[in-house]
């Protein structure tokens, strides 16, 4: 999702702190330097695998990375700008949950709740907690994919939240480890369900599936309207996100130059719907950046514009936020995950380098 974020200023972190001078382009070879984070969290317990970022309006420098500890007793956990664990905000005991997203400003009652939503693979439900409390606001859990009795059909893995910015509704776009080849994604209305909790209608399912690996990344442009999505091994598929659009595929790209599975996708916005999609290339520790906006007047044309090696170990899921916190992170902050139990934030200028650019520190007034 486009969210907006930024780290508070400090640098407790197994990395230095120094800010490396070269950055990988899309043509640079192998020996091109590796762009190092400027913290590194607290490690999980088991096997972190996505991060999502919460930016508190009140007060920027507390805002929260919520990231996802998958393992069939694993958890949410969740750091502050440091990459300390808060361990009161923590929700352990969940059955491994796989990847998280949030989203502002969900109708419950006469309230408007920012939400993390979790995907809990092993229940065959979504886990919806209030933000920033981490409470549980679900009922036990949504439950998804109902009726579907595929090997794997239900096994959750990826979501991301869409905001209709005219109709302010909020749907959870999901994933599983396996599905038909048409309507591999399950898309979700969440509203209030009068109990002062959420409940979730099926609304959609859209999506086409390769059938070569699986489809674990998603993410939706909440300005722009669209949802872009990793078939592993193939390349990313873009669709509508308002369901008033239609399900036809609008674009299939980075389909060359990866080493094996596409992965985490996360979206970087610039200004006037400009800005950059980036994608990991999972066993190569590398992340290809492509065009927003498309190209050549296309809105569906999306090139790779460059290509960056970080110090992650296998990245599967990652999330970026366009907003200045503080001296360190004028102009935003990208979290990836690695597998040493750790997430890595990184500040946007290293891995924009000279090549791309930054959002203006004066568009950072408002938050939609």
């Amino acid at each position: 999702m486009v969210r907006l974020v930024l780290l508070f200023l400090a640098a407790s972190s197994l990395f230095s702190c120094s800010r490396p001078s070269q950055i990988q382009t899309a043509e640079a070879t192998a020996d091109t330097l590796v762009v190092t984070p400027v913290i590194v969290t607290d490690t999980v317990q088991f096997d972190t695998d996505d991060p999502a970022i919460w930016l508190n309006p009140a007060d920027r420098s507390k805002s929260l990375i919520i990231g996802t500890d998958k393992d069939e007793e694993g958890a949410l956990y969740v750091f502050d700008l440091n990459g300390k664990v808060i361990e009161d905000k923590v929700v352990r005991g969940l059955k491994r949950p796989n990847n998280v997203d949030i989203e502002y400003g969900l109708t419950i009652g006469d309230q408007l709740v920012d939400v993390a939503v979790t995907t809990e693979r092993m229940t065959h439900q979504l886990r919806v907690f209030s933000l920033p409390d981490m409470q549980p606001i679900d009922n036990g859990g949504l439950p998804v994919f109902e009726g579907e009795t595929g090997n794997g059909f239900r096994d959750l893995m990826g979501i991301s939240l869409y905001k209709n910015p005219d109709t302010k509704k909020i749907y959870a776009v999901v994933g599983r480890k396996s599905g038909p080849t048409d309507g591999y994604l399950w898309q979700y209305l969440l509203e209030d369900d009068g109990k002062k909790g959420v409940k979730a209608t099926l609304v959609r399912k859209f999506g086409q599936y390769s059938g070569t690996k699986e489809i674990e990344s998603i993410a939706v442009d909440d300005e722009l309207g669209f949802v872009y999505y990793s078939d592993e091994g193939v390349g990313v598929r873009k669709y509508y996100a308002d369901t008033e659009k239609g399900n036809e595929q609008l674009a299939l790209f980075g389909t060359k130059g990866f080493t094996q599975d596409h992965e985490g996708i996360s979206i970087y916005p610039v200004d006037q719907g400009t800005g950059y999609i980036l994608v990991s290339d999972q066993q190569s520790n590398r992340f290809h950046i492509f065009s927003r906006e498309g190209s050549n007047g296309d809105p569906n044309q999306h090139v790779l514009l460059k290509t960056v090696h970080l110090s992650t170990q296998e990245s599967d899921g990652s999330e970026v936020i366009a907003a200045p916190l503080n001296d360190m992170f004028q102009h935003g902050l990208f979290v990836a995950m690695s597998t040493n139990k750790t997430f890595q934030y990184y500040r946007w200028e290293d891995i924009a380098g000279s090549d791309l650019k930054k959002k203006s520190l004066e568009l950072h007034a408002k938050l939609k």
